[in-house]
């Protein structure tokens, strides 16, 4: 036998139990400390944004702009630069909002629309059980990535569209 079991087995271990240990965000007056976010966590969010917004705007804008005639170069520079400042201000309005609020059927409510309720103090969590991350560093990092999605598509359009059509 590999010591396999099926998930109805009963352990047939002899070792002791488990002790079960009072979390870290508790206190003696068993009121929960807040979690703060780490240094560190919030500098690799911000500058991983960074790195996503400097993929967009001269680096997506300028291979574009590469792709097409002369003629069209700064017509694709400003239709990436454009699209990604107007996803950008959309996001920030409503979009993080409907993404990351629960409670409507579909997708999410508008709770958070203009980032209402936000704070310098707000933290998002993480995947890490009580790691937490500043949820204005967050919505600047799903932001970039939602900004650079829309940018994606003026390639498909290149040479093809009008300034206001892609709009």
């Amino acid at each position: 036998s590999f010591g396999l079991a099926w998930a109805d087995d009963k352990p047939t271990t002899t070792e002791p139990a488990a002790q079960v240990v009072a979390p870290a965000t508790t206190t003696a007056s068993s009121t929960p400390t807040p979690l703060t976010a780490s240094k560190g966590d919030n500098a690799w969010v911000m500058v991983s944004a960074a790195l996503v917004i400097l993929m967009s705007i001269p680096g997506l804008a300028l291979f574009y702009g590469g792709l097409v005639r002369t003629k069209n170069m700064l017509s694709v520079l400003m239709q990436v630069f454009v699209t990604f400042a107007l996803i950008s201000v959309l996001w920030v309005s409503y979009g993080y909002s409907l993404a990351f609020t629960e409670g409507g059927q579909f997708f999410g409510v508008f709770d958070k629309i203009f980032l209402k309720g936000m704070t310098v103090d707000s933290v998002a969590a993480t995947f890490s059980k009580g790691v937490v991350i500043s949820e204005l560093a967050y919505v600047v990092f799903q932001g970039a990535f939602a900004a650079i999605t829309c940018a994606l598509i003026v390639g498909a359009f290149a040479e093809r569209a009008r300034f206001a059509a892609i709009l």
